[in-house]
């Protein structure tokens, strides 16, 4: 990425402010000398605003960057001196979004081992597997996930919340950390809608670059005050985190989404930005909307595609401040949509920020038309070194298989239609279950709906639809059936049609195909 773009997009989003010189050369320091690993970024932020408050739990207690650096750094020694971590272990974090999970990340990057983010939806089952699968040597967990870590292996120590606080109080004094000689990866699982997630090594940021990235499309200050809604052991509320501290922002969180106690601390922190999946922004159009308004500046989404006509909705009651990032957790990022791209065309993914290189491409690996459904490959910075397991992904000339299909506009703008083995053939005709999804979803009694592909002994395959209605709506399904009939080919119509009270998802809000497909047997 060009040094004049760098310098102007930190310039223009405040970090490049004078500052006390011995502060912004310990800050430089800090970089040089821990890089820009979540430990490195809290380093940094902590040498120029040490003072500044960190993070804000849901019940109002605060930690400074200093305070929340002493802390990570008084139980790396602890878990170091008193559970044997060294460089290259792995240490699982099964935890909620509080500082405490923080701590436990940069704490284990700081010995340079890595940090395995579990995912809170997880089974016992899976979990046991997570952790036999990974090697973990440590694991981190909430107290309310005690019983279901009770079957783990003997050997693997865990620490809970209070454990944590003892490690914390009774770390080794004068025990000086130095930079470890490998840097500890962060381990993210994939979504695992379809099975036990698989473990994605995350590269670590080899310099402003990524940053730059995201800030220039998505307008984010230093210094803000973020609230991240997103867990923060998915990739987009990880990777809110990441930016937060370089921004040396002031982060806001609550261990569970709740939509009337997060409308409520955007107004009383204030909180300049919102990081969210799109399933929580269904949620905070059913509360009554504040009076006067969030200040907000920013509400950034990622995780799963915006249904219907949600991003206008969305914008009209709370100011066009939406921005949807369409990635995944291979590729970090691939597009993103800001507020006029989202008026213009809601369902859009928007477009490769700068230093990305999008291709839409044939079963051939030769690029197709605009309009063309085809696989969407991405090349960038923070593509993601391979699964854990030892597994990668297809490229092409530095490009990476996203495993999604999408096209292009005229206009450059992209659409996704939704994962390559989620379109299902019915009759031998091709049929994107997303499609009839954002069709059904402006249907003003339906609350969401997910369709999905199961087997038919005429067709191969045929359509379910599966809706959640608005509370006192109804519908019929031979209605449902004829909207769908008037707007879209007869092969997209699904002959079932579900009612049911939600949709199953996962911790991240992604719909768990696999719990609906139960229905048929």
């Amino acid at each position: 990425m060009d040094l004049p773009f760098i310098v102007a997009t930190l310039t223009r989003r405040g970090l490049l402010t004078p500052g006390r010189p011995i502060r912004v050369a310990s800050q430089l320091n800090a970089l040089r000398r821990w890089g820009w690993s979540l430990a490195g970024e809290l380093r940094q932020a902590a040498a120029r605003d040490p003072g500044r408050v960190a993070v804000v739990d849901e019940n109002g207690a605060t930690l400074t960057y200093q305070e929340l650096l002493d802390r990570s750094e008084r139980l790396a020694r602890s878990l170091r001196a008193g559970l044997g971590v060294q460089t290259g272990d792995r240490v699982g974090l099964l935890c909620r979004n509080h500082h405490g999970l923080i701590e436990a990340i940069v704490a284990a990057m700081l010995l340079g081992a890595d940090a395995v983010l579990v995912n809170t939806g997880l089974s016992a089952a899976q979990l046991a597997t997570v952790t036999e699968e990974q090697g973990l040597r440590v694991l981190v967990h909430d107290a309310e996930f005690a019983e279901r870590v009770l079957g783990l292996p003997a050997e693997l120590h865990r620490v809970d919340e209070r454990r944590q606080e003892e490690l914390i109080a009774g770390a080794v004094p004068g025990d000086r950390l130095q930079p470890p000689e490998r840097d500890g990866r962060t381990i993210v699982l994939t979504s695992g809608t379809t099975g036990t997630p698989k473990g994605a090594r995350r590269p670590t940021p080899h310099g402003f670059g990524p940053l730059v990235s995201i800030i220039d499309r998505i307008p984010l200050h230093a210094r803000d005050t973020v609230m991240i809604a997103a867990p923060l052991f998915h990739t987009w509320g990880y990777a809110a985190l990441q930016v937060s501290f370089a921004l040396r922002a002031t982060v806001v969180l609550h261990r569970r989404f709740d939509p009337a106690a997060t409308v409520a601390a955007l107004t009383a922190q204030p909180c300049d930005a919102l990081f969210a999946v799109p399933v929580m922004l269904q949620r905070l159009m059913e509360v009554p909307p504040p009076q006067p308004r969030p200040p907000l500046k920013v509400v950034a989404v990622s995780g799963s595609a915006l249904p219907g006509n949600l991003a206008t909705a969305f914008m009209d009651r709370y100011g066009d401040v939406l921005y949807n990032l369409y990635g995944s957790t291979e590729v970090s990022w691939a597009s993103i949509a800001g507020p006029a791209e989202l008026r213009a065309a809601p369902t859009t993914a928007g477009r490769p920020p700068h230093g990305t290189r999008l291709e839409i491409v044939d079963e051939a690996g030769q690029p197709v038309r605009d309009g063309q459904v085809g696989r969407i490959f991405v090349g960038n910075e923070m593509l993601f070194e391979g699964y854990t397991s030892g597994a990668g992904r297809e490229s092409r000339d530095g490009l990476l298989d996203t495993g999604d299909l999408g096209r292009l506009n005229p206009d450059g703008l992209l659409f996704v239609d939704g994962r390559a083995d989620d379109m299902i053939v019915s009759g031998g005709e091709n049929v994107f279950p997303s499609e009839v999804e954002d069709l059904i979803a402006r249907l003003p009694q339906v609350r969401e709906v997910a369709v999905i592909g199961v087997p038919d002994p005429e067709y191969g395959q045929r359509l379910a639809a599966f809706l959640a209605l608005r509370p006192g709506e109804t519908l019929d399904p031979e209605a449902v059936r004829e909207y769908v009939r008037h707007y879209l080919a007869r092969f997209s119509v699904p002959r079932d049609v579900v009612f049911v009270k939600y949709l199953p998802r996962n911790a991240t809000g992604k719909v768990l195909g696999r719990e609906l497909r139960r229905y048929f047997g």
